[in-house]
């Protein structure tokens, strides 16, 4: 089961909580050194242009049914080595409250803003391709079922024009390599 669903929120409106969390990155970036721009590497992944009717939409929705507990799954969205050997990239993951992270050769950038172990995991997150400073929030929820796990992810605030790109980007980079990681 893979669906998405279109939701609309527009790019200029901001939660309390996004502002919040885009603010104490920043800070969060400087007190460290810079160690997550130190990770970021150069944009790679092919960008997907938006279609008409999507161009707008700043959050997306999508549910995947996976074949592993949610333990399994939360530790793969967390540990280095896991998330490497899923992926097929580098990754540098501090699986903490407030932990920075760099994905995928440091193309994703952001901090763990809250980890329920093996039921939620809240991200502030960004393409370092996107502009300074602007972060988005990634959620992922890991329901028991059947003989699985439906992960659902809540993905919003980030730039109007980046809902296809988003979308691919879920189930090229994310859904698909796990699914193969826990046949």
């Amino acid at each position: 089961m893979n669906k998405t669903k279109q939701a609309q929120e527009p790019g200029h409106l901001r939660t309390r909580r996004g502002v919040i969390v885009a603010a104490a990155m920043a800070v969060g970036a400087l007190a460290t050194g810079g160690w997550i721009w130190a990770q970021a590497a150069q944009q790679t992944m092919k960008r997907i242009p938006s279609t008409p009717g999507s161009e707008k939409l700043t959050a997306l929705h999508q549910e995947m049914a996976l074949k592993a507990t949610p333990q399994r799954i939360y530790e793969a969205l967390l540990d280095s080595k896991k998330f490497a050997a899923f992926s097929g990239a580098p990754a540098e993951i501090d699986a903490k409250d407030g932990g920075p992270f760099a994905m995928f050769a440091g193309q994703i950038v952001g901090r763990n803003v809250e980890l329920v172990a093996n039921q939620r995991i809240v991200q502030a997150w960004r393409p370092t391709h996107w502009d300074a400073g602007f972060y988005s929030i990634v959620e992922f929820q890991l329901k028991p079922e059947d003989a699985g796990t439906l992960v659902i992810l809540d993905h919003k605030g980030f730039p109007e024009g980046d809902f296809d790109h988003l979308t691919e980007g879920w189930n090229g980079h994310y859904w698909e390599p796990l699914k193969k990681y826990f046949a």
